[in-house]
């Protein structure tokens, strides 16, 4: 692929010739950042829901990104070849969304031969012992992957090259880079608008499909180029899911929803996230059940897992539901007596679909007060108290950090989060913990985390799931005085269980059997490596000529995102509102950093690197539990943002004063999107030493940026050249 790539370039390069480019100008920088981010974020979420392996691996396709950006930055003096990029789109939308039976076979199956060999618990694949015969069947998997890898990565070499070419050539280069900032944050909020309206991957086509064209407008062979490309990838993504099935692109995945009949009646809905199974909607009704007691043979209505809870807890007067879904659970509690219940539940489209088709319609009764939030953040911030608190099965068919599309319950099971949630519970209350254990290790694990915050060993059986019941102890003991119930515990209650560590804010990372590095991360960290050196090698980009200064300030930004985001995440909640929120106020600091560069040209980069290292160590040792205390959401969010992302404002004046005394080179930028593709693969060092050790590893980072540099004090002054880049001449 990178010998295919590297033959359409044309040998001599030409900093003033390019297919595209006829000349500089600020609203075409503008536009291209607008796409080039909008089309950054549609791959990361597109291809991660298409492909099961990418939501398993998100940064395979951040990492892909990067190295396509980085290598057109490097390659910003050469002619553009758009036929690359239209083939590459073309391609995935084809792997993606064509219904060919065999290739989605495949494609499921890329999962298990990669995760087999891993010791996190991956839903649906078996875990095998680490041999050459299993390294090989990843490795042969892995070889299917690849090339998909490379098509994304082409996709943005164009991208890349313009960038690099506007940022080049402006007149006043902090001006520019300050537009590609502005335009980057634009594409991130068109994105995360038309993902909060629930638009599909046809709408994303169209969005970045329109502003291409726009700016290729000028030329008419490029233009249509676009046009077809773009009409064709939007036709593939318009594909249904045939089964009669209908599906919804929430704001945080892709939801299938098909009915199941019998006798020409619909008697429950299946709904998939991501191609996975995650519910279905039942119908519990004492009508259904008295018509159709065919049903419920193996297992009575009264004994279903959703009706289950409230054996424990008759007719309780509050209850408190974490993962509310399409409302089973809301219905059983309303049907077994509940005063009012609380619903959580962060999809808003979930919650759409539960409301329209749920056949107990639980979500309009007036009892019933639903609340659209992530689950950690609703138990950490809410002053209410229950009698019942029920987690149900929080999304446990997906897994955390590199092995789902989004992290949606990486804070839920840590005993800071169970410690959280205990404090809304009532004295004689109960809390039942639902969840599809898959290993024993992972029963082990919720078992220690109740048994470590309240200080008993819960009750576990099996049943429609493994439950977790604990609280009150006195109720307990009177629920088990119904015999019926003392045979059905006694009768489900064998969990195999062994131990596991607990797991906490810091390593949150309830999927993973033990703190370390999955041997999974490790090839396929390593198989990226070679394959971006094979690329830097084949494009003609010596490594050589690195620039390593901003190879290291691209890795230690990455690492300084990475953790801010997971602690963000914790304080708000993990949802696209505080995820989006966190990415703009790091884009806006950088803005800021550029401002202060262009206000004072001269500002020494040692106080950047002081200012740096001294946040970063504030960030460290700042435990985060010092932002609850704050009552105010508002002031919460002031602090926690001042203390967590000023070492990106430092880093951005560190970053600018260099950027400018390269003369805004392609090369320069290259080479630290290069370094942020290599922090983006160590950032799965948190698997191993916990989230906050991103911090050292990224002030670690910015020392090698600084030695790099070699310099320890002020830059000279600058050169005629440089005083013309950042616009004081």
């Amino acid at each position: 692929y990178a010998e295919g790539y590297a033959a359409f370039f044309i040998p001599a390069p030409d900093p003033q010739l390019s297919v595209i480019t006829r000349g500089f100008s600020y609203w075409q920088l503008a536009l291209i950042s607008v796409a080039g981010l909008f089309l950054e974020l549609l791959m990361i979420r597109w291809v991660s829901s298409e492909i099961t392996v990418f939501a398993y691996f998100k940064n395979f396709v951040l990492v892909a990104c990067f190295l396509g950006f980085g290598l057109g930055c490097y390659l910003s003096h050469r002619p553009i070849s758009l036929t690359v990029m239209a083939l590459s789109l073309v391609v995935l939308a084809a792997v993606c969304d064509v219904p060919l039976p065999s290739l989605r076979h495949l494609l499921n199956r890329t999962p298990v031969l990669i995760g087999a060999i891993s010791e996190v618990n991956i839903w649906g694949v078996p875990s095998l012992p680490l041999n050459g015969h299993t390294l090989l069947i990843m490795l042969s998997a892995l070889l299917f992957v690849l090339p998909i890898f490379g098509l994304i990565a082409f996709v943005f070499i164009p991208v890349g090259q313009l960038v690099g070419w506007y940022l080049e050539n402006a007149a006043n280069g902090i001006l520019g880079y300050t537009v590609n900032i502005l335009g980057s944050l634009a594409g991130i909020a068109l994105y995360t608008l038309l993902c909060f309206l629930s638009q599909p991957p046809a709408i994303w086509f169209l969005g970045v499909g329109v502003m291409l064209t726009w700016l290729l407008w000028s030329l008419p062979r490029q233009r249509w180029t676009s046009v077809a490309t773009f009409l064709i990838c939007l036709g593939l993504a318009s594909i249904g899911a045939g089964r009669n099935a209908r599906v919804y692109w929430s704001p945080y995945q892709k939801l299938t929803l098909w009915p199941v009949r019998q006798s020409g009646e619909i008697i429950s809905y299946q709904l998939q996230t991501n191609g996975s199974w995650y519910q279905k909607i039942l119908n519990l009704s004492q009508d259904f059940v008295t018509k159709h007691p065919q049903f419920f043979t193996n297992t009575p209505a009264q004994w279903n897992a959703y009706n289950l809870p409230y054996h424990f807890y008759p007719n309780p007067p509050s209850v408190l539901v974490l993962g509310a879904g399409t409302g089973n659970d809301v219905a059983a509690a309303l049907r077994n007596g509940a005063g009012c219940v609380v619903a959580v539940e962060i999809d808003p489209d979930i919650l759409q679909i539960g409301r329209q088709l749920h056949f107990e319609k639980p979500y309009s009764s007036p009892h019933v007060h639903v609340v659209v939030d992530d689950a950690r953040s609703y138990v950490q911030n809410s002053k209410d108290h229950f009698d019942l608190i029920v987690f149900s099965l929080l999304d446990s068919h997906t897994t955390s950090s590199y092995y789902s599309n989004i992290r949606i319950d990486n804070y839920v099971y840590t005993l800071e989060a169970l410690r959280a949630t205990k404090r809304l519970l009532n004295p004689d209350g109960i809390m039942i913990i639902k969840f599809q254990v898959q290993t024993p290790w992972i029963a082990g694990r919720l078992r220690g985390l109740v048994q470590a915050v309240f200080e008993q060993t819960p009750l576990q059986m099996v049943a429609g799931g493994t439950f977790y019941i604990f609280g009150s102890q006195k109720r307990l003991s009177q629920a088990l005085l119904d015999p019926r119930l003392a045979a059905y515990v006694a009768e489900h209650s064998n969990v195999p269980t062994q131990f596991a560590d607990v797991t906490t804010d810091d390593w949150p990372y309830f999927y993973q059997h033990e703190p370390g590095l999955p041997a999974s991360v490790i090839v396929v960290s390593l198989t990226l490596v070679l394959l971006c050196w094979l690329f830097l090698r084949q494009t003609g980009t010596a490594v050589g000529s690195m620039r390593w200064h901003f190879f290291f300030l691209g890795g230690g930004f990455l690492l300084l995102e990475a953790q801010i985001i997971s602690k963000m995440a914790l304080l708000f909640g993990t949802t696209w509102v505080v995820n989006s929120i966190v990415i703009a106020g790091l884009l806006l600091l950088t803005v800021a950093a550029n401002l202060v560069v262009a206000w004072k040209p001269r500002v020494p980069v040692v106080i950047g690197y002081a200012g740096i290292f001294a946040s970063i160590l504030v960030a460290y040792v700042v435990p985060l539990e010092t932002f609850f205390f704050f009552q105010s959401i508002s002031m919460k969010a002031v602090t926690a943002m001042t203390v967590l992302c000023l070492p990106v404002f430092f880093a951005g004046i560190v970053f600018i004063r260099s950027f400018a005394r390269e003369g805004f080179r392609g090369e320069a930028l290259g080479s630290n999107l290069f370094g942020a593709l290599v922090g983006g693969l160590l950032e799965s060092l948190s698997m191993w030493t916990g989230i906050r050790s991103l911090l050292i590893i990224a002030a670690l980072f910015y020392l090698a940026s600084w030695i790099a540099l070699g310099v320890q004090v002020p830059f000279a002054a600058a050169s005629p050249e440089t005083r013309k880049a950042v616009g004081t001449a």
